[in-house]
């Protein structure tokens, strides 16, 4: 079934280090080889052995109006006829900056970068130079990408320093990387209290998508603002999964909690490598080449990019019921799947918000990381490879979420549906 596919890994082991070139997709968390895709349209991938499947990662995210949308896709050849870089300012780049920052609350201005990983690196030493303050604040189980900052683990309680958990990361750099418990507020308090006027920013995801989805609880969010407020702290969204996908602002729009800088990728980016990060003219205005704090990139705001980016906005701006209608077949799909793992008495549980949506085969409540690995892993392989297997494409690993795309059909989702229930009968 997967004959090519096995094939192709093989040979990209002698010339790629873990023959990928990002380790989640190396299906090591679920055991097997990877598929290598040839091709994608709408709610559907296609691999080099032939088969289809129905796609719930979707590019990590930003393929939210489905792959190979024909306007980003005509934006990208009318584009690159013209060229594809030229380490110049270019029209489009202003042009997809207004429209972002008409669609996101509290920013004035917007730096364009290649990645996200990049934006929240970035937004983080902005956040220390404004500050003149050294230390941040990330909750366990968020991930900001791969820079030395955020790949810290716990120490041993809340108020200790973290430990880089990857060898390149300094104890310098850990040192500075105050580790808390998401939707705890309690925890933060703790750090705050014993760092006094050190710390310089709190980053989170403020749904969080890398220990599966798991959405705050009430008043979390609104409890970090105000923890914030009272210490001259800045409040770093990172929205670069939740940008533009939970609603046209993202999560400042639809929970009414402001952000004093946000952080995006994937769906800014309309599927190419895009990130941003954003905040109120204050701040931007610390940024080279008018303020002290260098960020630089030499292929940021690439106008093929940026085309594709302009874009996706452009019509999720023009066509906001696209919102509505993504959180819809998401609440179905959610419906159907609780019903067919509980009709065979299959421990689960299911946390949803917006067009994210994770499966954890637990019976505890996820609210945080500690809870997310009591998730049975075990199962979770059976039910990946029972998915894959009868063409259903969801997250090689049990803690990340699956992004909704508007291109799936009912159709989509009730055949989803049923191949859950026909697995449930064997887990």
């Amino acid at each position: 079934m997967y004959k090519r596919s096995s094939e192709l890994f093989a040979e990209a082991k002698k010339v790629i280090p873990g023959g990928v070139n990002s380790p989640v997709r190396a299906f090591n968390a679920v055991g097997g080889d990877p598929i290598y895709i040839e091709r994608a349209e709408g709610a559907y991938l296609y691999d080099s052995d032939g088969n289809r499947y129905i796609d719930y990662i979707n590019s990590w995210g930003p393929m939210i109006l489905g792959h190979a949308y024909p306007p980003v896709v005509d934006a990208v050849i009318e584009k690159a006829k013209l060229g594809t870089s030229f380490g110049t300012p270019t029209e489009v780049e202003t042009k997809i900056a207004e429209l972002a920052i008409k669609m996101v609350p509290n920013v004035d201005k917007i730096r364009f970068v290649n990645s996200g990983t990049e934006a929240c690196m970035s937004a983080v030493r902005l956040a220390r130079g404004f500050t003149s303050r050294e230390k941040i604040i990330k909750f366990a189980g968020c991930y900001h990408g791969h820079s030395d900052s955020f790949l810290i683990q716990a120490g041993s309680g809340a108020i200790t320093f973290g430990t880089p958990n990857s060898p390149g990361v300094t104890q310098g750099t850990a040192k500075d990387t105050l580790l808390a418990t998401f939707n705890d507020l309690e925890s933060v308090r703790l750090l705050v209290e014993a760092n006094k006027d050190e710390v310089a920013c709190i980053i989170l995801e403020p749904v969080a998508g890398n220990m599966g989805c798991i959405p705050p609880q009430n008043g979390f969010l609104e409890g970090l603002r105000r923890l914030c407020d009272e210490n001259d702290i800045l409040l770093l969204f990172d929205e670069v999964m939740t940008g533009f996908r939970l609603a046209p602002g993202g999560v400042q729009e639809r929970f009414g909690v402001p952000a004093d800088i946000v952080m995006f990728g994937k769906v800014i980016g309309g599927g190419l490598p895009v990130g941003a990060f954003a905040a109120r003219s204050e701040i931007m205005d610390f940024l080279a080449p008018i303020g002290p704090v260098y960020q630089a990139g030499t292929l940021s705001g690439n106008p093929l990019a940026m085309a594709a980016g302009l874009a996706m906005l452009t019509e999720l701006d023009q066509n906001r019921n696209i919102f509505k209608s993504i959180d819809e077949k998401t609440a179905y799909l959610h419906k159907g799947i609780e019903t067919a793992l509980a009709k065979h008495e299959v421990k689960h549980t299911i946390n949803r918000l917006g067009s994210m949506i994770s499966i954890h085969f637990c019976e505890t409540e996820v609210v945080d990381f500690a809870s997310a690995v009591h998730g049975n892993n075990h199962t979770f392989k059976e039910f990946f490879h029972g998915m894959l297997e009868n063409g259903i494409y969801i997250a090689p690993s049990a803690f990340e979420t699956w992004f909704i795309t508007d291109a799936l059909s009912y159709e989509d989702l009730d055949k989803t549906i049923e191949v859950v229930e026909k697995i449930a009968r064997d887990l």
